[in-house]
């Protein structure tokens, strides 16, 4: 595997076996680099509907970070302790998923 293709492979399997600190995968990659990532894609898809795109191309355009919401909310439930800060980050995940997939 190349190197690039092996630190995108590692990044996700590092996650997926709760490998990374909580913090990390709850402030950093969902909170800010993952909302950031839906606010771009919610831009490009009204972007797309103003220049006259067909409406299933926007809709293809916002819905394009689900997998990747998903694989976060996923990662933060299997990296939280099962005490109260635990359940309330997968609250809070469970909870952004639900609301950058409807806004």
């Amino acid at each position: 595997m190349s190197p690039p293709r092996r630190r995108f492979a590692e990044f996700f399997a590092a996650r997926w076996r709760g490998a990374v600190p909580l913090r990390r995968v709850f402030w950093w990659d969902m909170l800010i680099v993952g909302s950031a990532i839906n606010v771009a894609a919610a831009v490009a898809a009204l972007l797309a509907l103003s220049l006259g795109a067909p409406g299933a191309a926007a809709v293809a355009l916002f819905l394009a970070p689900m997998p990747y919401n998903l694989f976060l909310t996923a990662a933060v439930w299997r990296t939280a302790p099962a005490d109260s800060s635990g359940m309330a980050a997968r609250a809070v995940a469970t909870i952004w998923c639900v609301v950058v997939t409807l806004v």
